[in-house]
């Protein structure tokens, strides 16, 4: 088991947890009992079935979240995926597969969780996307408020689009 000495936020705790893993294949699932593990085999299916896929994401279908939540969810990924163009409807899915390497390649920031998608195809890798189940909250509770949400996304939204505009393509390489 992994711990650090105090909370450093879900993105920390996934890029240690990546870090830390050998498999190839990584899903990764919120620990408050939202997503169903009975989801884990679509994704590694999906994944597995196109070698150029780089990661699956889950797409929450009848979420069990509040009317104001599931609204601010909604505008909130509308503008989001407006302005990134990844093609996301639900970033907020705590459940993905991708493959270890290509999370390794990705320029890491705290909330970077949120912009895994975009990052991802920033670096040329395919996502796909499976819709899941999602089950009422079962441990622990939000860190997060709609506003609070709202604000620290700003920023980073602004900075995943920089990331995007600054990126020169895929630089594929070979030995001369």
């Amino acid at each position: 088991m992994l711990r650090h000495p105090r909370n450093l936020g879900q993105s920390r705790g996934i890029r240690s947890g990546v870090i830390a893993a050998k498999g190839d294949i990584i899903v990764t699932l919120d620990g408050d009992g939202q997503n169903d593990p009975a989801d884990i085999p679509k994704l590694l299916s999906a994944l597995r079935a196109d070698p150029e896929s780089a990661m699956v994401s889950g797409v929450r279908v009848r979420r069990r979240d509040s009317a104001s939540r599931r609204w601010a969810s909604r505008v909130g990924n509308g503008f989001r995926s407006a302005l990134l163009g990844d093609g996301a409807s639900d970033t907020g899915c705590g459940l993905k597969a991708f493959r270890r390497s290509t999370f390794l390649d990705l320029p890491y920031f705290d909330h970077i969780h949120r912009y895994l998608i975009a990052l991802v195809q920033r670096e040329g890798g395919k996502v796909a996307f499976v819709p899941v189940n999602h089950r009422p909250r079962q441990t622990g509770s939000s860190k997060y408020t709609n506003i609070g949400r709202l604000l620290v996304s700003v920023q980073d939204l602004l900075g995943v689009r920089w990331l995007q505009r600054r990126h020169g393509g895929r630089a594929d390489i070979s030995e001369l």
